[in-house]
């Protein structure tokens, strides 16, 4: 897999609230901007959710894909692509980092393969205005439960 983009964010919540939100699958078209459907497809233990079916429209990717997700406590969840029309791949995490004083510290990698040939830096730009608008929406999402 290619390179990862990675940016972080603090959020005012401690990680079980954020991970919570981010375990929360069917409220992701409410707050994940461009997230139009996502439907648990495969439940896994803990109730989180082991494979996710997505629709996805932001431009300019659209897509309907399905991820299989790896959760470690609440200290990190990883995900890869099972299956995609446009997506190749499509390996992601979101990492919490507690940082004591009910804030977190929330990282998120991420590296997309799609089939239409696009140069590395515009793949690169795309995948930091994913995670960027992700994060934000994570953060504020979490912030107005709170």
């Amino acid at each position: 897999m290619a390179e990862q983009t990675t940016s972080s964010i603090v959020i005012s919540a401690e990680p079980a609230a954020i991970m919570a939100v981010i375990a929360d699958f069917d409220a992701y078209p409410a707050w994940a901007q461009g997230v139009k459907q996502a439907d648990v497809v495969e439940a896994g233990a803990g109730g989180r959710a082991d494979q996710v079916y997505f629709e996805l429209d932001a431009s300019p990717i659209k897509d309907s894909y399905t991820l299989s997700y790896d959760w470690k406590g609440d200290e990190a969840v990883t995900w890869t692509l099972v299956q995609g029309k446009m997506l190749k791949a499509m390996d992601g995490a979101y990492e919490l980092d507690d940082l004591g004083d009910g804030t977190t510290e929330v990282t998120y990698r991420l590296a997309v393969d799609i089939s239409i040939p696009m140069i590395g830096m515009l793949k690169r730009k795309a995948e930091k205005v994913i995670i960027d608008t992700a994060l934000k929406g994570l953060k504020k999402r979490v912030e107005s439960l709170s």
